[in-house]
Parts: C-alpha cells; sequence; structure tokens
C-alpha cells in the first residue's frame, strides 16, 4: 500500500486543482451578453457559413498524411535502437553474441517497414496527381 500513496496523493491534488479552477471561473469569471455572432466558431477570419466555412479536402491529402505519421511514428522507433546499438558496441565483447539476435529485431522491423512502402509505392499513394 505503502507504493499506491504517492499516486494517491497525485490524484488527489490534479482532482483539486480541477475543481478549484473550474469553481474560481465560475464564481469570478465575467457574465458577458451572449449573442450569435459571439456564440459562433472562429476559423481564421473566415465566416464559418457555406462552402468557405468548411471547405472539402481530396480524400488524397488524408493518406499523404496518414502515411508520413506512420513512417515518421517508425522512424522514430529506430532511434533508441542506434542508441542500444551503439552502448552495446561500447560493452564488453562478452555482450558481442548478443549481436545476432539485436539484428534480427530490426531487420524484421525494417522489411515490414519496406514492404509497407513499396506497397504504398505500387498503390500510387505518394503520387500527388494522378
Amino acid at each position: 500500500m505503502d507504493d499506491y500513496f504517492p499516486v494517491l496523493i497525485q490524484l488527489v491534488i490534479a482532482a483539486g486543482f480541477a475543481g478549484v479552477t473550474l469553481a474560481a471561473s465560475a464564481l469570478l469569471g465575467q457574465r458577458a451578453k451572449r449573442n450569435k455572432v459571439k456564440d459562433s466558431a472562429y476559423e481564421c477570419g473566415m465566416l464559418p457559413l457555406g462552402e468557405k466555412g468548411q471547405p472539402r479536402f481530396s480524400v488524397k491529402f488524408y493518406l499523404v498524411a496518414m502515411l508520413f505519421v506512420l513512417f515518421d511514428i517508425e522512424v522514430v522507433f529506430l532511434y533508441p535502437w542506434a542508441v542500444s546499438f551503439n552502448q552495446l558496441l561500447e560493452s564488453s565483447h562478452n555482450e558481442i553474441w548478443n549481436m545476432p539476435e539485436f539484428f534480427v529485431g530490426v531487420v524484421s522491423f525494417l522489411i515490414i517497414l519496406l514492404v509497407a512502402y513499396f506497397y504504398a509505392l505500387k498503390k500510387g499513394a505518394l503520387e500527388w496527381k494522378r
């Protein structure tokens, strides 16, 4: 139970802070008159009405964005591997036998990444204009 006590304290402090902030906002906040203009959404100076309010984006835009996030996150996963590989090289030679296991993991990861990349290329996902 002693291990969970700091977590309990943090939860109590977070809940207390949220409650005090909401109460202070309700008590001290200005009571402004509401109207249609003040309650409408503000988007970059454009009125959110008609076609200009919500322009339609091509599905291609979302596909390229998702592929960017996918490959960007996978590259982020390679950075810790490179750091631990550098530490493995700097360590004693007794751990050199772990290197094949170390490489099998990253090579399989890169193969999956390359298969996904070539699949996206084949489907034309990275071609902006057709």
